[in-house]
C-alpha cells in the first residue's frame, strides 16, 4: 500500500458504508443529515466521555442543526445493567438513532442499545448462540453509526457486541442479522492522543483477531485474504504507532488494519478470545491486554493444527522463516517491545481462578472455532500456564 493512501480521504462500500481519512469526524453533521438523523444518542464509555473528540462530534452535528445527548455510564467491560440504563436514556430522550463512539466498550454498548431500543426484548434474547428473536413485522432498528477511537476492536462494521451477563459472570456475544451500521467513520486523527499502553494493547487485540480468524479451520477465502492484509498492516505499523505517537501514517495503517481484522473474524475466533472474555468478565481486565498475555500459550497449543497457515502469516509479517518458531518468536519479541506483562498474574488474575474460568471459556462461541479442540481440563492447563508462566 502506498503510504500516502493512509493519510488520504476515501469512501468504501464494503462491508458497510465506510468513510476514512484524517479529519473526517468534522464531517459527521453532513453524514448524519444525509441519513436523516434528527436526535442521536451518543453512547460512549466513561473513559472517553470527557475527551475532545466527543465535543468535536457534537459540534459537527450542531453545525447541521442536529441536537444530541451523551450517555457514558458504561463500564470498561459493559454489563447488561449498563445497556438497560442506555436504553432508558434513549427512550426518555426521544432519540431516533445511536452513534457508538469509543473503544470496544463504547461501541459494544452503543450497538447493544440499538439492538434493544425499539423493542421489548431482554438484551439476552439477542444472544449469538440462541435463535434470532421474533420481532414485529413493522420493527425497525434505529440508525446506527460506529466511530472507533482506538485501532483494535474492529467492532465497527457489524452489530455484534460483547456484554457481561451479571448473573452468570460471563461475557457473551449479542447481535441481530438485520442490524448493520448505516455508516462507519474511521478518522486516524482521533487516535493520535491515545496513550502508548492503550495503543499497544488495542493494537495487539487487532493482531489477535487476524491470527485467530485466519487459523479457524473453515474455508473462507474472503476472510482469509482480509486477515492476512490486516496482519501485514498491523505488523508494519503497530511499533511505529506506539513509539511515534504523532505518526499519522502509522495511526492510519493501524486503523485500517484493525478494521480489516474485525471483518475477518466473521469467520470465527479461538481460545485466546474465549479465555480473555471470561477473564475480563470476572476481573475487569482490559480486553486487548488480556488477549496479548494469553496469545503465546494458545499459539503453542494450536501449533500442531496450524502448520499449513504458518507460511502465509510469516510472509504477511515479513519474516524470513515460515515455521512456527519464526512466528512465535516474532510475536513474543513484539510483546516484549511493547512492554506487555509476561503473565496474567501480573494483572491480578489468581491461579485458583483457572478452573472456573476454564468452565466458562469452554462455553464461549470462540472456543468452538479454535483450530484444535480443547476440553475444560485442557483449557484450565492453558489458563494456568498463562497465569503462572506466560511467554
Amino acid at each position: 500500500m502506498n503510504e500516502e493512501s493512509l493519510i488520504s480521504r476515501c469512501d468504501w462500500s464494503f462491508p458497510v458504508p465506510i468513510v476514512y481519512g484524517p479529519g473526517r469526524l468534522q464531517e459527521m453533521g453532513e453524514h448524519a443529515a444525509k441519513l436523516g438523523l434528527t436526535k442521536p444518542l451518543i453512547v460512549t464509555d466513561q473513559g472517553s466521555a470527557g475527551l475532545p473528540f466527543i465535543n468535536v462530534l457534537r459540534q459537527a452535528l450542531l453545525s447541521a442543526g442536529i441536537d444530541s445527548e451523551v450517555f457514558a455510564d458504561v463500564a470498561p467491560n459493559p454489563r447488561d445493567a449498563d445497556i438497560a440504563l442506555a436504553r432508558k436514556s434513549y427512550l426518555e430522550g426521544g432519540h431516533d438513532s445511536v452513534i457508538a463512539i469509543g473503544g470496544g466498550s463504547g461501541m459494544d454498548a452503543g450497538k447493544a442499545t440499538a439492538l434493544t431500543a425499539h423493542n421489548e426484548c431482554d438484551v439476552w434474547q439477542f444472544d449469538y448462540d440462541c435463535d434470532v428473536p421474533s420481532l414485529p413485522a413493522d420493527h425497525v432498528f434505529p440508525k446506527l453509526i460506529c466511530i472507533p477511537t482506538t485501532a483494535g476492536t474492529g467492532a465497527e462494521t457489524e452489530s455484534t457486541a460483547m456484554v457481561t451477563h451479571s448473573e452468570r459472570g460471563m461475557k457473551l456475544c449479542i447481535w441481530h442479522p438485520d442490524l448493520k451500521p448505516s455508516l462507519t467513520l474511521l478518522d486516524p486523527e482521533i487516535t493520535l492522543g491515545l496513550p502508548a499502553t492503550l495503543t499497544a494493547w488495542t493494537g495487539i487485540d487487532a493482531m489477535v483477531h487476524a491470527i485467530e480468524a485466519y487459523c479457524v479451520p473453515d474455508y473462507h477465502p474472503m476472510c482469509d485474504g482480509v486477515a492476512l492484509e490486516a496482519l501485514a498492516l498491523i505488523g508494519r505499523w503497530l511499533p511505529s504507532a506506539v513509539e511515534e505517537p504523532g505518526n499519522l501514517t502509522a495511526r492510519g495503517g493501524m486503523q485500517v488494519g484493525a478494521c480489516l481484522a474485525g471483518v475477518s473474524f466473521l469467520k470465527g475466533l479461538g481460545l485466546v478470545h474465549a479465555i480473555s472474555h471470561m477473564v475480563g468478565a470476572d476481573f475487569d481486565t482490559h480486553h486487548g491486554l488480556t488477549n496479548a498475555i494469553v496469545l503465546p500459550s494458545v499459539l503453542k497449543f494450536n501449533a500442531p493444527a496450524i502448520q499449513d497457515k504458518l507460511p502465509a502469516m510469516c510472509r504477511a509479517l515479513g519474516l524470513p522463516g515460515g515455521d512456527f518458531e519464526s512466528l512465535y518468536a516474532a510475536v513474543c519479541q513484539l510483546l516484549d517491545r511493547l512492554s506487555v506483562p509476561v503473565n496474567l498474574a501480573e494483572i491480578g488474575v489468581p491461579a485458583e481462578a483457572a478452573r472456573t474460568l476454564a468452565e466458562k471459556a469452554h462455553q464461549d462461541a470462540a472456543a468452538g472455532t479454535n483450530p484444535r479442540v480443547a476440553d475444560v481440563a485442557t483449557i484450565e492447563r492453558l489458563i494456568l500456564e498463562a497465569i503462572t508462566v506466560g511467554r
